[in-house]
């Protein structure tokens, strides 16, 4: 059971019945460019699951562009707006990327007028050659693998309304930072920021990255079902993207299904449910909504944070 009493909740089927049209604004082609290895989102999800979501959003959106010009108005400035900065997090393998690629494409189809740009935390990473000095390698993708500092400076720039920020760029066939090579964020209306750790609070710092969000998204699921995830796309990689010789895991490739299973066992223990338990689960509650999926990665129940 869990209760989350902040939270307005809604079942699947009241969560369904407030979107307020029966088109999903996308096609099946565009569905699976935006799905990659996730086979399981369909158009029907889209409908009664995310459309609902992209309404509340630009409600919020709505809502926060009214009170920056009532301010600016009573403040007698005329400060440009700056960009509405959405956070998704949750655990590996829970289905934040695709969720990300999914609002970014609805929110453009329904609010055209409105730029949308996505970036991940990965870019944040330490590049291995540091994690290895500082012998963290098993620790990638806790809170203290990432350059804190550089996403904080990235995230206050765009919350300033800079224009054309350059962040950096990760490979996952590399499993690496690309060195001397940027991402341009230019002067976007809306702004989605996915990773695992965005809402990760750290005492030594003054901000957090969740400071700098408008509408923040926590996508929820029992660990079993996470875990089931994690090695369903393990073992789709491996017969995929782990066959590039580029690939930094192409050694999987190499191995039986079995080895390849125990490998993933061992990740997943010392690695993935780790930082799940020590730094992911615990950031939940400061979500403004919980996303809270089933056995088939269809949303089950959604929790929005009362007013």
């Amino acid at each position: 059971m869990h209760t989350y009493k902040p939270y307005y909740h809604f079942p699947r089927e009241a969560w369904a019945a407030l979107s307020e049209t029966k088109t999903p604004p996308l096609t099946q082609t565009e569905l699976e460019e935006i799905r990659g290895i996730n086979t399981r989102i369909s158009l029907s999800e889209v409908e009664t699951a995310y459309m609902p979501l992209t309404k509340l959003v630009s409600y919020y959106l709505e809502a926060a562009e009214m009170l920056h010009a009532k301010a600016g108005n009573f403040l007698g400035t005329n400060e440009k707006k700056v960009p509405f900065i959405i956070g998704i997090a949750g655990s590996v393998a829970v289905g934040k990327s695709t969720i990300a690629r999914l609002l970014q494409l609805m929110l453009s189809r329904a609010l055209p007028d409105k730029k949308t740009e996505l970036v991940t935390t990965d870019g944040f990473l330490y590049p291995n050659a540091v994690l290895k000095e500082k012998q963290m390698m098993q620790r990638k993708g806790f809170p203290e693998s990432y350059d804190i500092k550089a996403l904080i400076d990235f995230m206050g720039q765009v919350k300033a309304g800079n224009t054309n920020i350059m962040g950096p760029q990760y490979s996952h066939l590399t499993y690496d930072v690309l060195p001397e090579q940027t991402e341009l964020v230019s002067d976007p209306d809306i702004l989605i920021v996915e990773g695992v750790n965005v809402l990760q609070v750290k005492k030594e710092y003054q901000f957090f990255v969740s400071d700098f969000f408008d509408f923040s998204i926590y996508i929820d699921a029992d660990e079993s079902n996470i875990e089931k995830w994690y090695k369903e796309r393990f073992l789709m990689l491996r017969a995929t993207a782990f066959q590039d010789p580029k690939s930094y895991f192409r050694h999987y490739a190499e191995v039986s299904i079995d080895e390849a299973l125990e490998s993933a066992d061992t990740i997943w223990e010392e690695i993935n449910a780790k930082n799940l338990h020590e730094n992911i689960l615990p950031t939940k509650g400061r979500s403004d909504l919980i996303l809270r999926k089933g056995n088939n990665h269809e949303v089950e129940d959604v929790y929005l944070r009362k007013l």
